[in-house]
């Protein structure tokens, strides 16, 4: 089997967690290595794109540089504007093989998933990108109900076959444990998305999103690939209140965007009502569901905080110059 992937880690100020995820793909690497019949054709790389960090992030990826097997090189660059955007889009760069796998500083691969992303990306040449199957390994136990929260952390599992992202369906992978071909990327992506990710100062994810609306909309295929399994380390903080109410707000708000990239320029004011009219719904079948548990139950607020912030979305991104009017 050819292997030719590079394996792009963006990071933020990740000294302490990127140490476990180059150990597993150090395993990643050397079970591919001694797997490949062909060592010729075996080009395999992982590139650590540290993402404006202010701690010791590349003296930890130095140190592992020195003792790294030279058939699969660790590489690193830095990428001085923040936002997981611009990682991303510098991974894309940078990269010297066609296909470019995402793992997050916070994702752990298992030990066949570079084959597994190999093997894919072989048998299904039309697919633009694919994701992984990511499963949650959670430092404190969830509350109650969880999981209907849980795809919006990118947990992704939807059961043991592929599956083909329908454009119709409205849903897309995360990009943790995504791999894009880079062709896909570079004639569909724009070098200057809407959305550029979350910092300090923005709220506003979804630039995965956006990337992947791309991708589809020039009749790349995206899939779901449950052979590549990543678990995803999810720390007490992120099921915090204050966090999850944050998320979800930043969720809604930019959902304006991600859901006018597919719709055709000429349908784009029907559809603009139609889901604002879905929005109203939902809000009001959330409060009669709820009432006044709206408040204090953690799921529920979360998912009222999601609909009402999408309600707004299109006023809120305008306000905010995010996007020509005349474009959405």
């Amino acid at each position: 089997m050819l292997v030719d992937l590079t394996v792009a880690i963006p990071t933020y100020n990740g000294e302490k967690r990127l140490p476990e995820v180059l150990e597993r793909l150090r395993i990643c690497c050397l079970e591919a290595w001694q797997l490949a019949i062909d060592k010729e054709s075996f080009r395999l790389e992982i590139l650590v794109v540290d993402n404006n960090s202010t701690d010791g992030t590349a003296k930890v990826v130095q140190a592992y540089q020195a003792h790294w097997p030279e058939e699969y090189p660790l590489r690193y660059c830095f990428e001085p504007k923040q936002g997981a955007g611009y990682a991303r889009h510098r991974a894309i760069q940078e990269a010297r093989s066609p296909l470019v796998g995402f793992l997050d500083d916070d994702n752990i691969p298992a030990a066949d998933w570079i084959l597994a992303a190999c093997s894919f990306a072989q048998s299904h040449p039309a697919a633009g990108a694919f994701g992984s199957q990511i499963r949650g390994d959670y430092e404190v136990t969830p509350p109650q109900d969880f999981h209907r929260l849980a795809p919006f952390l990118a947990i992704t599992e939807r059961g043991s076959q592929p599956l083909l992202y329908q454009p119709h369906k409205k849903l897309l992978p995360p990009s943790a444990g995504l791999v894009v071909r880079k062709q896909a990327w570079l004639e569909s992506v724009p070098a200057q998305q809407i959305f550029t990710g979350p910092t300090s100062s923005n709220i506003l994810p979804s630039e995965d999103i956006e990337m992947l609306s791309y991708i589809q909309a020039k009749g790349w295929e995206i899939w779901y690939n449950p052979a590549m399994l990543v678990d995803h380390k999810i720390p007490g903080w992120r099921l915090e209140r204050e966090y999850l109410i944050r998320l979800f707000r930043g969720i809604g708000l930019s959902r304006h965007v991600t859901r006018m990239l597919s719709v055709k320029p000429w349908q784009r004011p029907a559809a603009f009502l139609a889901y604002m009219a879905n929005d109203l719904r939902k809000i009001i079948l959330h409060l009669f569901k709820y009432g006044l548990r709206v408040r204090s139950d953690l799921i529920a607020a979360c998912e009222m905080q999601l609909f009402v912030s999408s309600l707004i979305s299109p006023f809120y991104l305008w306000k905010k110059g995010y996007f020509d009017p005349k474009q959405y």
